[in-house]
């Protein structure tokens, strides 16, 4: 869809951050709010974040430019005139939404896409009023909008896939990370399971288990930026009880249990907004005393509450699990998100945790959902079980971030050389999902003759920052593993019967340097910083640095590297070796690199010199020399080698196939 206008009904704490994402992309903004003065204090807010990131270089214009493009009314008939699409950000009540959105439909186009940002009501539920409902669709940004990277896209019950399909487009267009909830629900994905949290948490403080104290200080030495309780009043706790008021009308009475929400709405302490709520706010943030952490929250109670939820939501059909996964770690802004840590647990594990927390509290909501209770955990997380009808239709044609091209490794074929790309925004960093994909990309290319080269890049402007060490391991041993199952992989680009290149490029530290070292050949782009990091983190190369650098360098020199961390440039790495080329555009020169090499290069006979000239450092030179004379013998009864010396006699270039 082509950038016009947009109305941002509703001026408050989302809308206004709203209104500023669509003014930053470009996009006229008609704000609207019953009042000048909200106006006015949106204005003042928009201009101020502008500034701040003018400062920063995060936006390309002037901050008084982007505040141009937004004009403030009153009144909902101008704002929505010629708009292409509405997005409705008045308070989280039904019945406001409600009345709103039936006003924006009375006064626009009938082309004009209705969204609502709600952040829990069904969007089937607000637009039930409304005479056209295959356009109306959820929109739901996250707090702050201008840094959240996640919208959730949801789906009513009779909104059209073009609808849903135009909205994830703006929002790439945006640079937010769409993710569609293929099926209404309250809470769509984010708050159905962060539901279950708020429950948890407020019925630890209703039986008195730990203080909040406790059990923030226990969370903070988990590496959270804030503890649960401090999150809470950072919220608002009169936004807690509303939304577990709705979630007890419509999911379970059991989330309307909490006296303890109850009683702090009663005495208006609603936490950061009013100066108290679980802490004292007055002086700024709270300070929480560290050595008070408990051990009577274990983490496992919360992580089984939440991959509960999850699978509640892949079994309705809600989203897959590589969606929630996106949804809750951008949404919560965490490392991880439950499906990742299902992967660390067994499903006895969860079922039992789940049966002692539904026994404790005397909640039905903490018991294992259906998969859990069969044993088919594995099965839901890995989007393996009997799909919903729901599932199975192809909803919108731009699915979600999750829905290109194999996630985080896009492999593509062109002609001789197959691409293989890093895509793990920001700088390209490896878990286990891109070994994985990197895994079965290299499998499938194995056998594959008509591929001679593979070049593998980074998306973006970097080649890769290394290993995401903010996954979640639960034992030493498990880390252990993540190790070896980086080595097994990366020794994959040496042992394939293809030449393998890397395209080099911004940070190329850590894993990503390994995965580099793994490759045949390496080129860069001029502005390569390349290095090992590990040791000033407390760790060693784990993923085959160690012992692939000294190869390359020498023993000297790869101590000085891997013990000091130290970072070189694209210059430095071509003189030490390590690098064959520097390129300007390494994108594009790397791409006719390999072109270049796959037209002239005899593919059996590369694959064997590859595999002399790896193996021969392995061996006594004697040994090495027979595997020589063997590959030599064996090339002289291909194809291929008839055709060079054919080519050469004739003066024409050679056409290899590899046989």
């Amino acid at each position: 869809m082509q950038k016009g206008k947009v109305a941002v009904i509703g001026a408050g704490e989302m809308g206004h951050g709203i209104a500023e994402v669509f003014a930053i992309g470009g996009w006229n903004v008609a704000l609207c709010d019953v009042d000048r003065k909200y106006l006015e204090n949106a204005l003042k807010r928009i201009g101020e974040s502008l500034t701040k990131l003018q400062s920063k270089g995060s936006i390309k214009e002037e901050a008084a430019e982007v505040v141009r493009r937004i004009e403030t009314t009153t009144s909902i008939g101008d704002a929505v005139r010629q708009a292409k699409l509405v997005v409705e950000a008045v308070p989280e009540k039904e019945e406001l939404k409600t009345q709103v959105l039936g006003e924006v439909e009375k006064n626009a186009s009938p082309e004009t896409i209705i969204g609502s940002n709600t952040s829990n009501i069904r969007i089937t539920t607000l637009g039930s009023h409304l005479t056209d409902r295959t356009r109306i669709v959820g929109i739901h940004f996250f707090n702050p909008p201008v840094v959240m990277k996640l919208v959730e896209v949801v789906k009513g019950d009779e909104t059209s896939e073009s609808t849903v399909g135009s909205v994830v487009e703006i929002l790439r267009e945006l640079g937010k990370t769409a993710v569609v909830v293929r099926k209404d629900t309250p809470g769509f994905i984010v708050n159905r399971i962060n539901a279950a949290d708020l429950l948890f948490f407020g019925l630890i403080q209703d039986m008195k288990i730990a203080t909040p104290e406790e059990v923030d200080a226990f969370g903070r030495s988990q590496g959270l930026p804030m503890g649960p309780y401090e999150l809470l009043d950072f919220v608002g706790i009169d936004i807690v009880k509303n939304s577990m008021d709705y979630y007890s009308k419509v999911l379970s009475p059991e989330y309307g249990k909490c006296r303890t929400y109850d009683e702090l709405y009663s005495k208006n302490m609603l936490g950061k907004k009013t100066g108290r709520g679980f802490y004292d706010w007055s002086k700024g943030r709270p300070n929480i005393d560290s050595s008070k952490a408990t051990d009577r929250v274990p983490l496992i109670d919360l992580f089984s509450i939440e991959i509960n939820e999850a699978v509640k939501l892949i079994e309705e059909g809600v989203a897959s699990p590589e969606e929630i996964e996106t949804a809750v770690r951008l949404g919560m802004n965490r490392p991880f998100g439950p499906i990742s840590v299902a992967k660390s647990l067994s499903n006895s594990e969860v079922k039992e945790t789940l049966e002692r927390l539904s026994r404790q509290f005397q909640v039905e909501v903490f018991k294992p959902t259906h998969s859990i209770s069969e044993g088919k955990l594995r099965e839901a997380i890995e989007g393996r079980l009997a799909e919903s009808k729901s599932q199975k239709s192809e909803t919108v044609e731009a699915k979600s971030e999750m829905g290109k091209a194999g996630g985080k490794v896009l492999t593509e074929k062109k002609g001789k050389i197959a691409l293989i790309t890093l895509s793990n925004p920001k700088h390209n960093t490896i878990d286990a999902e891109m070994l994985d994909g990197l895994s079965e990309a290299l499998d499938s290319l194995w056998n594959d003759r008509d591929v001679y080269v593979i070049l593998v890049r980074g998306q973006g402007e970097s080649f890769s920052a290394g290993a995401q060490l903010s996954s979640y391991f639960r034992t030493a041993t498990e880390f252990l593993e993540f190790a070896r199952k980086g080595e097994r992989t990366f020794r994959k680009f040496s042992e394939i019967p293809k030449i393998t290149v890397a395209a080099l490029k911004g940070y190329v530290l850590g894993g990503g340097f390994e995965l580099a070292l793994s490759c045949d050949i390496r080129v860069s782009s001029e502005d390569a910083r390349m290095g090992f990091p590990e040791v000033t983190l407390g760790l060693v190369p784990a993923w085959g640095g160690s012992q692939r650098l000294a190869r390359h360098v020498g023993t000297s020199r790869a101590m000085h590297l891997i013990l000091t961390g130290e970072r070189i440039t694209a210059t430095e790495a071509q003189s030490y070796g390590l690098i064959s080329k520097i390129f300007k555009d390494v994108d594009s020169e790397a791409q006719a690199y390999c072109e270049d090499i796959a037209s002239k290069t005899a593919p059996v006979a590369a694959m064997l010199a590859k595999r002399l000239i790896i193996k021969g450092t392995e061996v006594p030179s004697d040994v090495g020399l027979e595997m020589e004379s063997f590959a030599a013998g064996i090339l002289f009864g291909t194809e291929d080698l008839k055709e060079g010396v054919s080519a050469f006699m004739q003066k024409r270039k050679a056409e290899y196939r590899g046989r």
